[in-house]
């Protein structure tokens, strides 16, 4: 039976079939994906700001209010996720909170990299770009939103400044890629390779922290990163669960952020 609504110059998928794809998704990610996160972000946030209010009880005895009105000053720092953001302070990150901090710039990243893919489409330089694929980008750029504000919770419950910048290793990459893309299908392959990137890093980072919280943060968004990826593969006419298991290949590193 022919398909309705092909488009076979553009993506090996119809758009109604990508349109159930994204919205399942989306459901999924809502149902299931945000509510563990979420709840697994704030027994780590708990944690951390218990941990720290003993620690400023102790330090407010020998030098007053102000190590309380310098934390409570950075725990207001606003998120955002720009090109330009800042990522610097993930320096002074150890532990747990050194993962948080890569895993955010690369979720600010993926944020930054499916914003010009549509400030491109809109521009007329990726060609005719189907309503479900700009739907799907959409979809997709607001869960990485989410993603990067809650490992952001964390490093601004410990008193740190929020990572709003991008993986700094990865833009250069990024961006000489980004350059050669002219049409859905090459934008397609380069979020592919961001999404297997996350994959991997969560699939690291889940041996790397210590927490059980920590884990289960981890842990909850990235079957989201694969599902993302498993959707891209549908979009450009791949098996959609290449590998049997996560793999850890590409997976970044905290020496690439911290050091």
């Amino acid at each position: 039976m022919k398909r309705r609504n092909r488009t076979p110059d553009t993506m090996a998928i119809s758009e109604a079939e990508l349109d159930v794809l994204t919205r399942d998704l989306d459901e999924l990610h809502h149902d299931v994906g945000m509510p563990a996160m979420q709840a697994a972000v704030e027994k780590w946030t708990d944690g951390i700001r218990t941990s720290r209010r003993g620690f400023l009880i102790g330090a407010g005895a020998v030098i007053g209010g102000t190590v309380l009105a310098a934390c409570s000053s950075s725990a207001s720092s606003p998120t955002t996720t720009t090109r330009a953001g800042s990522t610097t302070g993930t320096a002074s990150l150890t532990g747990d909170l050194a993962v948080a901090g890569l895993a955010a710039s690369l979720e600010n990243l993926a944020v930054a990299a499916y914003g010009d893919v549509l400030g491109a489409a809109a521009a007329g330089k990726l060609g005719t770009v189907p309503p479900a694929v700009a739907n799907f980008v959409t979809t997709v750029k607001a869960q990485h939103t989410q993603h990067a504000q809650a490992w952001n919770s964390a490093i601004v419950a410990a008193g740190h400044p929020a990572v709003t910048g991008p993986d700094q290793a990865l833009v250069p990459t990024v961006d000489k890629a980004f350059a050669k893309v002219t049409d859905v299908t090459g934008a397609a392959k380069l979020a592919l390779s961001l999404e297997e990137i996350a994959g991997a890093t969560y699939q690291s980072a889940v041996s790397a922290v210590s927490a059980k919280s920590s884990i289960q943060v981890a842990a909850s968004i990235q079957p989201v990163e694969l599902q993302h990826a498993a959707i891209l593969n549908f979009v450009l006419g791949q098996y959609p669960v290449p590998d049997a298991f996560s793999p850890l290949v590409g997976a970044r590193t905290l020496s690439d952020v911290s050091g």
